[in-house]
């Protein structure tokens, strides 16, 4: 069979989130069976449409730590390491406008600035306080509740919606290389996919799209678990 009469020849890059999302999984399915259901929709429409998947290795080995945590069975992993391409991205070849990185600079020092007041707003309000234990062990203090609160509202000012890791990093340059789309349920990496120029897909509508690619060419569906 010749590529060029394949349809819906398509490449997409696959982030950790797409297989732990709540949303791919049905009624009382398990995380296991979620996946599993999901890699032969991958692998049907590999054999069938040439579309494939593709994974950076370190999202490769973020996911790994994820699942075995998770006590998903050898059998799946084998079967995601069989569908899902594991390759480097060319971090020497692929070019990024010189304004993504002149954002993300602005972004993070926007982010830096914002966390200092975080930080100054808590050390006033810790010294506000008497310090007296909040519990009958005597270990949790005011104080202790507000670097607490601090850590919280710190990690969410400086790492929500932003590229935070060099998995994302990674994701992005990949699918740059490939031209492909994006497969994630990551808010920050989503916001970015404009500013590299890149197609996105949520995780949660990844398993319906490659199910309507197939049954729009007549293929028979894997049967569920």
């Amino acid at each position: 069979m010749e590529e060029v009469n394949l349809p819906f020849r398509q490449r997409f890059v696959l982030d950790t989130s797409l297989f732990i999302t709540e949303e791919i999984r049905g009624d009382e399915e398990s995380l296991d069976d979620a996946i599993n259901r999901l890699l032969d929709l991958i692998a049907a429409a590999r054999l069938e449409l040439a579309i494939s998947c593709h994974m950076p290795p370190s999202v490769h080995n973020e996911l790994m730590t994820i699942l075995g945590d998770r006590d998903v069975s050898e059998a799946t992993i084998a079967k995601l390491n069989t569908w899902v391409v594991r390759k480097h991205p060319d971090r020497h070849g692929v070019m990024i406008p010189a304004f993504v990185v002149h954002r993300f600079i602005d972004e993070m020092s926007d982010r830096i600035d914002r966390g200092l007041r975080i930080s100054e707003d808590a050390v006033r309000e810790a010294g506000e306080t008497e310090g007296e234990p909040l519990t009958e062990g005597g270990y949790v203090t005011d104080t202790d509740a507000v670097i607490s609160d601090l850590r919280e509202k710190y990690r969410r000012v400086l790492r929500q919606g932003v590229l935070d890791s060099r998995e994302d990093f990674d994701l992005l340059i990949l699918g740059m290389e490939l031209d492909a789309g994006v497969v994630t349920e990551d808010k920050g990496i989503i916001a970015w996919t404009e500013e590299f120029g890149l197609r996105y897909l949520r995780g949660r509508d990844f398993p319906d799209l490659l199910e309507n690619y197939l049954d729009a060419t007549g293929v028979t569906l894997p049967e569920e678990h």
